[in-house]
């Protein structure tokens, strides 16, 4: 923008349509939507440092307005050109209106954002954004999906991740032989549409630097790569980069899944900054009170208006434009039940802006997975949308850690999470393929915390360990953190694997989360929104340390793709699958005989037929009690294709080299342990 003439950029009246900025051959068309403005400039700059525009345009509404949009095409402008908003209009906060004329606005629709939130140098460029037309999407089946929940910066930005291009989106596209190995199918991203503010007000308690924003779930410009992980951090460069990790993740046959946040924004609340849409329409874009005070179903200030017919439209828009033109596979909602809220802020039956997202022609082929819950008390797991949507299924990872933490009365509700969540899903056409299964997730204790601490150890956070949940289903094993007790590590690593076997012989789709397969720890911190440091970085050297462990994850994902029971997306229910046959899956206790599931007792075993399972039968046996038990086995040669309380290779040998057991019999599962055997071909 340095060498272009203010005097050679005429300006003339905008198609209102597409939105945003739109580079064509003799200049870039701005179109914007505000109902409420009064007047709005369009303002250019010439470099990302500056922090004034060289030259500003007014919008003259007799003009540049057609309904609710504003749009001029300027002459001369290429891609590449910054620019921002102002608007003037009333400020009322009580009627909810907050015009601020002194503030650069974002235009939500912008592609790229450039410069630097905190410095005030933060503007849109624009872009001539064509798609790869050689970009061939993997669309994986759903009984084939393994998610990896994964944040771009966390994954390599450690000094031991072994890539050129640390904390990016190319330093992804170096780990797809590391994805590949272990045989994910997904990688699911912590969001990477751009996000404002990064700063928290706090100091870290013990190092005392600022506390920043690291998982990113404060979105601003829902429609921009976020430029902290470009390789030039930012200057542009992050558009094509993201594209290439999109197309070389689908080269290598894996599907990439964006967690997008569409239930509020970085403006917070009151007293947050003016970033977009507070200044551009703030009572159309969020939900307002009475007395204009922002409604906040989001537990982070704000939550956005998503089912005003504005707001509708922008969100599918934006859906579209990652599906469409940056190829995305799917997406994972972030508090979806928020999608779900009418403009007063109430839980809507078949809300119109969910209906409409599974419904859109554009969107049909892609994953839909809703967080079915968020801060106001929603809670639909279950029930949240049609059959077009997946869930986190929250009651899995709860009653999963309960059973094998030793509670007492959940062994019924283990089997039903492990067979699938039929009491959740079996209704209106809906699968075992409508559970996202996960034992944890980002928010939440690592696996190896899990079973590391009882309780959250937020400090570092600085919220005096106030932030976080209180009650995380955890066990420590007897030894609160870490420690060099080998009896107590062992025991540990069992009841790591004990989470990972449980997950992986699951009904429905399993997600990982990025590095528990090696033992990633957080050091008891269950909140580390804020800890852009090593207490969230991957720490690859822990690959060589646990290997035993992360031997142990890879092969159970090979046996599952070995196993089509494991993956089928029908429920079980226990009739015979052939005339004359045993029962599809049938339920015992440690005795060989039908379970009684008011029996005390957490003795667990279940065998799934043959005639379900490529001709090959699974009896799987599940003791979390703190004493060793014998199983009886049925009739026939079996092979022992899992068992945790085994060292690698032995805790999942493959077939030709897996122990022969004959039945009946006894066999013995350790405490807190569990057995799989095979029989057959």
């Amino acid at each position: 923008m340095s060498g272009v003439d203010p005097s050679k950029l005429p300006v003339m009246p905008g198609r209102p349509y597409p939105l945003g900025s739109a580079v064509r051959a003799s200049g870039v068309r701005f179109a914007i939507v505000s109902r409420h403005a009064t007047r709005i400039w369009l303002a250019l700059f010439k470099s990302i440092p500056d922090h004034t525009p060289f030259i500003e345009f007014e919008y003259d509404p007799m003009l540049h307005r057609i309904g609710d949009i504003w749009s001029i095409f300027v002459e001369g402008l290429k891609a590449g050109c910054l620019y921002a908003y102002r608007m003037d209009g009333p400020f009322e906060p009580e009627q909810g209106h907050r015009y601020d004329p002194y503030a650069y606005l974002l235009d939500p629709y912008a592609r790229v954002i450039a410069g630097d939130f905190e410095e005030g140098t933060a503007k849109c460029m624009a872009v001539d954004d064509r798609p790869d037309r050689h970009n061939v999407r993997p669309r994986v089946a759903s009984s084939d999906l393994v998610i990896y929940e994964t944040h771009v910066r966390g994954l390599t930005y450690h000094g031991s991740s072994g890539v050129q291009h640390r904390g990016t989106y190319l330093g992804v596209i170096e780990k797809i032989p590391y994805f590949k190995e272990i045989g994910v199918t997904a990688i699911e991203l912590l969001p990477i549409q751009e996000f404002g503010e990064t700063r928290v007000g706090r100091r870290h308690a013990v190092m005392g630097d600022e506390i920043r924003s690291y998982w990113g779930y404060d979105n601003i410009a829902l429609f921009a790569v976020a430029g902290r992980y470009g390789s030039q951090g930012g200057l542009g460069e992050q558009l094509g980069e993201f594209r290439q990790m999109v197309a070389a993740l689908h080269q290598a046959g894996i599907e990439i899944i964006l967690d997008v946040v569409f239930n509020h924004t970085s403006e917070r609340g009151e007293q947050g900054p003016t970033l977009s849409f507070r200044g551009i329409d703030n009572v159309i874009y969020y939900m307002l009170d009475e007395n204009g005070k922002y409604r906040n179903f989001s537990g982070c200030g704000n939550t956005l208006n998503c089912n005003h017919p504005l707001v509708r439209d922008f969100i599918l828009d934006c859906l579209r434009y990652w599906v469409a033109v940056m190829h995305v596979d799917g997406f994972r909602f972030d508090l979806a039940s928020i999608l779900g809220r009418d403009t007063r802020g109430r839980i809507v039956e078949n809300a119109g802006l969910i209906e409409r997202i599974a419904e859109d022609p554009a969107l049909r082929d892609t994953k839909l997975i809703a967080e079915a819950w968020d801060a106001g008390g929603a809670y639909q797991v279950g029930s949240f949308g049609d059959v077009r949507w997946a869930e986190w299924n929250g009651r899995y990872r709860d009653e999963v850690r309960r059973y094998w933490r030793g509670d007492e009365g959940v062994k019924g509700l283990f089997a039903t999470r492990l067979t699938g969540s039929a009491d959740l899903y079996q209704w209106a056409g809906r699968t075992p393929g409508h559970s996202i299964n996960f034992v944890t997730a980002h928010d939440g204790f690592t696996l190896r915390d899990l079973v590391s601490y009882n309780v959250k150890h937020n400090e570092m956070n600085g919220e005096d360990n106030r932030d976080g949940l209180d009650e995380n289903l955890s066990w420590n094993c007897g030894v609160e953190g870490e420690t060099d007790d080998p009896d107590v590590n062992a025991l540990r690593l069992r009841m790591q694997k004990n989470f990972l076997a449980t997950l992986f012989i699951s009904l429905g789709i399993p997600m990982l989360l990025g590095g528990d397969e090696f033992g990633r720890t957080q050091r008891g911190n269950n909140n580390a929104y804020c800890q852009d440091n090593e207490i969230s970085w991957y720490d690859w050297r822990l690959v060589q340390e646990n290997k035993g462990l992360l031997e142990f994850c890879k092969a159970l994902i090979r046996f599952r793709a070995e196993n089509p029971a494991l993956r089928r997306l029908t429920f079980f229910d226990g009739l015979p699958a052939v005339a004359d046959g045993l029962p599809d899956l049938a339920w015992y206790d440690a005795e060989g005989v039908p379970q009684d599931w008011d029996d005390p007792s957490p003795l667990l075993a279940c065998r799934i037929d043959g005639a379900v399972n490529g001709g090959t039968s699974l009896y799987m046996m599940f003791n979390p009690s703190s004493e060793p038990a014998r199983f009886r086995i049925p009739k026939g040669s079996w092979r022992v294709r899992i068992d945790t309380a085994r060292v690698q290779p032995g805790d999942v040998p493959d077939k030709a080299e897996a122990e022969i057991v004959r039945g009946p019999r006894k066999q013995l599962v350790q405490e807190k342990s569990l057995v799989v055997l095979s029989c057959g071909r």
